[in-house]
């Protein structure tokens, strides 16, 4: 196990495996009973996390788009959640779950766009001391 989840281990990119919430029993869970948050383009379910350090799951159903479009988003949200709302959580010592689901507008808004309301939604989880 590396130690990526504590943001000392290698700087690379991607996000390790520990940071991600990839198995259906957990997403299913943070979808019941996570908060949910809502943007123009984004739900955010948030949870305390079962381990020390925070971690990002991402959904993106297909609204009748190819999965070219769908990988696109998936990958948006996925480097926004690495660059930005992960390290800001754990610098303010957060240890959050964080589920992020694209809403069918998600596939016409910019990188800029999604980062921007994650951006926004990671100084509010930060200024709320979780």
């Amino acid at each position: 196990m590396s130690d990526e989840g504590t943001g000392t281990g290698r700087q690379g990119f991607g996000l390790s495996r520990e940071l991600r919430i990839a198995r259906s029993a957990e997403i299913k869970l943070l979808f019941q009973r996570g908060k949910r948050r809502k943007t123009r383009h984004l739900d955010a379910f948030v949870s305390p996390s079962p381990v020390a350090f925070p971690r990002l799951g991402v959904v993106v159903p297909k609204h009748k788009h190819t999965i070219v479009e769908r990988n696109l988003v998936r990958r948006r949200i996925r480097e926004i959640g690495r660059t930005v709302l992960l390290p800001a959580l754990r610098n303010s010592g957060a240890a959050l779950d964080v589920l992020v689901r694209a809403r069918r507008e998600a596939y016409d808004a910019s990188f800029s766009q999604l980062r921007d309301e994650l951006a926004t939604l990671v100084e509010e989880l930060c200024s709320r001391g979780r």
